[in-house]
């Protein structure tokens, strides 16, 4: 578990100016592979899946690839997301989400070390209070920048 949180975490400091070419994308052993969506949280942009799981990362190398070269999505850069997030511009929502009050952001908008391990559309303004707490704290960051 901790290997594969170090991973996520050394993905998420990828430089955004990475080249298809200079990106591992890894295999395609994801379910949600070749579906013509990226699942992999490494990414962020308009050919992004509904639901992010940290389980997909590295596991879905041609629709992240297409979308690279398409020019649908970015490398998702927590460093430079962490800069451009401002957290008291952000309406946070309410707490309706059943995944609330678990000390994790279900947001789909935010990813980060205090991201929870998987976000769904479906969570978007559903976890006002993790999510306020773990941007103040800069344990998150918008996704898209």
């Amino acid at each position: 578990m901790k290997a594969v949180f170090l991973f996520i975490l050394a993905s998420m400091l990828t430089p955004a100016f990475a080249s298809a070419q200079s990106i591992d994308f890894g295999n395609d052993a994801s379910e949600w592979s070749k579906d013509g969506e990226c699942d992999d949280r490494r990414f962020r942009g308009s050919a992004m899946a509904s639901g992010l799981d940290r389980d997909d990362v590295g596991k879905d190398a041609t629709d992240c690839r297409r979308g690279i070269e398409m020019g649908q999505l970015k490398v998702w850069d927590f460093v430079k997301a962490r800069r451009e997030t401002q957290c008291d511009a952000i309406k946070f929502g309410n707490d309706s989400s059943e995944w609330s009050g678990d000390c994790q952001c279900d947001d789909y908008r935010f990813d980060g070390p205090g991201a929870d391990y998987v976000l769904l559309k479906e969570d978007v303004g559903k976890d006002a209070t993790d999510c306020q707490d773990l941007c103040a704290a800069g344990k998150i960051a918008v996704r898209e920048y």
